[in-house]
């Protein structure tokens, strides 16, 4: 009976002495030096994987894949929430000196609004991560299943609203850079990549990543122009639309039209986001008065205003017409879309039409219409993509952004997903 009731309680006596002293314990795993510095290096290589995939370089957005890789490494959520804000903060750290242009004011604003701007990518990262067991843990291959089902769900919430509407750098954009031509066969190839990224079997998918990433930087081949559509880029800074007079409309259009005239075959003059200034009947009239006796089309941004507020949109202008072709969906938020002058019933602000007008025809192509915020997010370029459009066509104003790396990720990103189903692509900034 004695011996009996050691045995009995022999294992748990030991079980809790190992659990106190064990150095496989959570709190001493936690707290063990060794993984305070593999902690330390895999924030270190978050910043990196921010900092050079978007860098404005499309041939570098795939090394912002190699992230899924070292957030399911964490060895704890706190750290797998430093590694997100590590990764967000780095790759968009132009937005305090954008917003400090913007504003004309000093770098305390747009800090506020880059950490804010992170909160919806660090807060889904952290909620999702699970912790990693080790290499001899029981119950691993549950623990892959589970960690890559959730890093699916990461990959949807950080594409879609409410949470993708700052949804800045995300890895999927790499797909156009490395399966060209393949549609959504290749961004369903680039999601499993990123899955695998999370479980036991990475190093595999890394030596894929590694693989296609040397056969397309050796074999790209940057999307074709439209024959027929040209791009007229500004450099007119802040003081772009902000000019009404009607010296100001007759001085562009005769830039457009001297461009045309210098090209070749030209049907359609793509000018920059906000380039019209006000869209009004006036504006109208002198528009199509100055392309009076020619068969060229005019695709300039414009802002259409009303008592509650206004759209930021693109409008299509010929000798005999012209309307508004596309309303974005997705302004800027903060410095443009402003929900909450709304909700307290003050009006103002530029309208979000979320998922309206995907898809718009222009000199008999289907075009899908990026403007400026747009390019840096998915669902609008995904919601347009479904449409099976001809070619996209991405504007933008981006004077504030100088000495920055915003245009040129805007740039990247749109050819990257012309890449990917193909597309050529029309994109015209003013600067």
């Amino acid at each position: 009976m004695t011996v009996d009731t050691l045995a009995r309680f022999r294992i748990p006596v030991f079980s809790a002495w190992r659990s106190r002293s064990s150095p496989l314990s959570r709190d001493d795993d936690e707290n063990h030096p060794p993984n305070c510095w593999k902690s330390i290096r895999l924030i270190i290589a978050a910043i990196a994987c921010g900092w050079i995939g978007w860098s404005g370089e499309v041939l570098l957005l795939p090394v912002a894949m190699i992230f899924p890789l070292l957030w399911a490494r964490a060895p704890s959520r706190t750290i797998a929430t430093l590694l997100a804000a590590g990764y967000f903060l780095a790759a968009s750290r132009g937005l305090p000196h954008g917003v400090a242009t913007f504003y004309a004011a000093n770098l305390w604003p747009g800090l506020a609004l880059w950490v804010v701007a992170s909160a919806s990518f660090v807060t889904v990262h952290a909620m999702f991560w699970t912790k990693p067991r080790g290499e001899n843990a029981s119950g691993r291959k549950g623990t892959d299943a589970a960690r890559a089902l959730r890093y699916l769900v990461v990959m949807v919430l950080m594409a879609v609203p409410p949470f993708g509407i700052t949804g800045w750098a995300h890895p999927l954009t790499a797909a156009g850079v490395l399966f060209p031509g393949w549609g959504w066969w290749g961004l369903g190839a680039t999601a499993i990549l990123l899955v695998v990224m999370t479980g036991r079997r990475w190093q595999i998918a890394v030596a894929v990543l590694g693989g296609l990433y040397v056969w397309s930087a050796t074999n790209w081949t940057p999307p074709k122009r439209t024959p027929g559509w040209m791009a007229v880029d500004l450099k007119q800074g802040a003081s772009l639309g902000r000019d009404g007079s009607l010296q100001y409309h007759r001085d562009l259009i005769a830039r457009v039209r001297k461009a045309a005239e210098a090209g070749k075959d030209v049907r359609v003059a793509a000018l920059p986001e906000s380039a019209l200034g006000f869209w009004t009947p006036t504006v109208e009239r002198v528009w199509q008065e100055g392309f009076r006796g020619s068969d060229l089309t005019i695709v300039a941004g414009a802002a259409v205003i009303d008592a509650k507020g206004y759209d930021n949109v693109m409008v299509a202008i010929s000798a005999d017409a012209a309307k508004i072709l596309y309303r974005e969906r997705m302004p800027v938020p903060g410095s443009m879309w402003q929900p909450w002058l709304q909700w307290t019933g003050q009006g103002g602000g530029a309208r979000a039409n979320f998922f309206g007008n995907p898809m718009v025809e222009a000199d008999g192509f289907k075009v899908a219409p990026l403007i400026c915020y747009e390019q840096l997010i998915l669902w609008p370029v995904l919601q347009s993509l479904l449409y099976s459009p001809e070619l996209i066509i991405a504007v933008g104003n981006g004077w504030w952004t100088e000495n920055t790396s915003i245009v040129a990720i805007q740039k990247a990103s749109s050819v990257a997903w012309a890449s990917l189903f193909g597309l050529p692509i029309v994109m015209v900034f003013n600067t």
